[in-house]
């Protein structure tokens, strides 16, 4: 075997001055995707598909095989779990339980601590991409109430999300995107696809190891920037909201700065009426009682917010309005020649006329006071509505006013429904991961159930399908299938293995991570799959090892990324609200990516080397 290997070393000079026509043909279009998504010249699915149009018009493809990809079934169970996350978020059932777990965090660590396990263990069986959109807000209240910058936070939030995501097959769709491939692949023959768990020797260890280095430097390596998401609502809109006290709210003894509402996001506590009394300057020893009526200046996302039954407080114009199954919160401004001008709120009868109660008011170059139901309308008034089921029914055409904008909608579910949900999702996981029914099937399933209880209608999963996802996975996997057909892939492979053969199996695995977090870190992940894998498999073949730690080493290596905020979504998320540079990333990505590929080596030899 050592002869058949030195001897195809030797030989790698000549099969690379020897490429075919289909070789040389399918290395340009690899150079052109490289740079392309190098240079941002034009989006990932129209390079693939630029490039798979070249493959095919030479014969290197044919059109059966360039469709093949949009057959495969873990594409769709992608789109499939990226849905039925999205529908979870929507709920709000997520955002119910980081309340109760976030709001008893005191200190750095110990929100650092929370959020690194309950976000990665949430992102090892849902789209982490959500996650970390609801993770959010949490982040930069907690961050703004404690005086801590949130560029400390959100870097660690988008890592949780990653390590969490490496953990399962469903984790993170780079995952599911390499099972795809060793399904389509046709090097090894009877090649077995990847478990739910295939990942968790590596990633379980990983998310403890990542988490215990992310609550030691953190803190210590990332910047302390400026609150850019406060500087943002400090140039938002400023509304005028009343809100009550209501009865048996959790508010009632407290103090103000026990209540925390001084060190609301985006809201301004300015007065307090009680029995008539007015309170201006509300000191933070003042204790709040059932009835009180609370002034707030504020931006339009945290008002919405107080429409939320744990809020503690309720507004007076909402009414039983709150009690439907489906209310959205808009933005209006009113026209000039509306016949709403000169009538106060009360008689505008929003909620008989249109469905719809008023929130918030603001007015440039004018101070509104008094209740919000006494305040007289004028042309050009910015009126924030919480709108029922037949708000956009009723205002069909309207001139009273024009919309600016939809700020929030909230859809209410009955408890049977969200736990059918969430027992359904539980239970096609632990199906899948037993091998009794495919994960493919249990997702129908859930997609039937989900359109079937109308816990969400079809044109809301029609706009929430990734098409361009779906696209970028397809074309990927006939440039795969091109790679392999032309012997492009065959050849890297070769000279590959006389590059880091020297230094061992264990040493051709830190070879394939390396190149393929390199890739991932400055193209995408799912590119670097794309090119990386035939290559993988094909090492594989040709030194006669287990093809399976040359499977998921590719995986680790493109989903584990950590070093660019270009490489991995959520790292994009946060890159801009954190006010980071790559150097940011780099400086704290770095020394992770490179314990990360130590013991995903390390382990994956042990296991299968030794």
């Amino acid at each position: 075997m050592q002869v058949f290997l030195y001897i195809r070393i030797l030989i790698v000079p000549k099969n690379l001055s020897m490429l075919s026509l289909d070789a040389i043909i399918v290395l340009i279009v690899l150079v052109f995707i490289l740079i392309s998504f190098y240079k941002e010249w034009i989006g990932p699915a129209f390079t693939f598909l630029i490039g798979v149009v070249v493959l095919g018009i030479s014969g290197i493809l044919t059109p059966s095989e360039i469709l093949s990809g949009f057959a495969n079934d873990q594409v769709v169970v992608i789109l499939m779990l990226l849905l039925i996350g999205d529908i979870i978020r929507d709920l709000g059932i997520v955002e119910t339980l980081f309340d109760k777990v976030f709001q008893r965090a005191k200190g750095y660590r110990a929100f650092m601590a929370r959020m690194m396990f309950l976000v990665g263990g949430f992102s090892a069986f849902l789209n982490n991409t959500p996650l970390v959109a609801v993770m959010m807000p949490y982040v930069h209240s907690w961050s703004k109430r404690n005086n801590i910058s949130p560029s400390k936070l959100l870097i660690p939030l988008s890592y949780a999300a990653i390590l969490g995501g490496c953990i399962t097959l469903i984790g993170t769709s780079t995952n599911l995107i390499v099972n795809g491939m060793v399904k389509d692949q046709t090097i090894i023959p009877g090649l077995e696809s990847l478990g739910m768990f295939s990942f968790a020797y590596v990633g379980v260890p990983m998310m403890f190891i990542g988490s215990a280095y992310l609550l030691f430097v953190s803190k210590r390596l990332l910047p302390d920037k400026e609150d850019i998401l406060g500087d943002f609502s400090e140039n938002t809109r400023k509304y005028i909201v009343e809100a009550h006290v209501k009865p048996n709210s959790d508010l009632i003894g407290k103090s103000i700065e026990e209540a925390d509402l001084r060190n609301l996001k985006g809201l301004y506590l300015f007065q307090i009426n009680r029995g008539g009394v007015r309170v201006a300057a509300v000191s933070h020893e003042f204790r709040l009682e059932e009835g009180d009526r609370l002034l707030f200046a504020g931006d339009t996302e945290t008002i919405a917010d107080l429409v939320l039954p744990n809020s503690g407080l309720t507004l007076p114009t909402v009414g039983m309005l709150t009690h439907k199954k489906h209310i959205e919160v808009v933005e209006i401004v009113i026209s000039h020649n509306s016949t709403l001008i000169s009538k106060t709120v009360k008689e505008a009868n929003f909620r008989g006329q249109f469905d719809a109660a008023v929130i918030g008011i603001h007015r440039n170059g004018g101070r509104v006071s008094g209740k919000i139901g006494e305040v007289k309308l004028r042309a050009g008034d910015v009126l924030l509505l919480l709108g029922g089921d037949d708000f956009v029914e009723r205002t069909h055409r309207i001139q009273d006013f024009y919309f600016i904008s939809k700020v929030k909608e909230f859809r209410k579910q009955e408890a049977y429904k969200i736990g059918l949900l969430l027992g359904g999702t539980v239970l096609a996981v632990i199906l899948s991961a037993l091998n009794i029914v495919p994960l493919f099937m249990t997702l129908i399933v859930m997609i039937i159930v989900i359109l079937g209880l109308k816990i969400s209608n079809p044109k809301d999963i029609a706009r929430m399908v990734d098409f361009n996802l779906a696209l970028i996975i397809s074309l990927s996997l006939a440039f795969g299938t091109a790679m392999i057909k032309s012997g492009l892939a065959e050849i890297i492979a070769s000279l590959l293995i006389s590059v880091f053969l020297p230094l061992g199996k264990v040493g051709v695995l830190f070879g394939i991570y390396l190149i393929t977090s390199v890739l991932a870190a400055y193209i995408t992940n799912k590119a670097a799959v794309a090119i990386v894998f035939p290559i993988s498999l094909t090492m594989a073949l040709n030194l006669h090892l287990s093809p399976e730690p040359f499977v998921l080493i590719v995986a680790f290596a493109a989903a584990a990324n950590f070093m660019t905020p270009i490489g991995y979504q959520t790292n994009i998320m946060v890159y801009g609200p954190g006010g980071y540079s790559f150097k940011d990333f780099f400086k704290i990505g770095f020394p992770l990516t490179i314990i990360y590929m130590i013991f995903t080596v390390l382990i994956l030899s042990y296991i299968y080397f030794y």
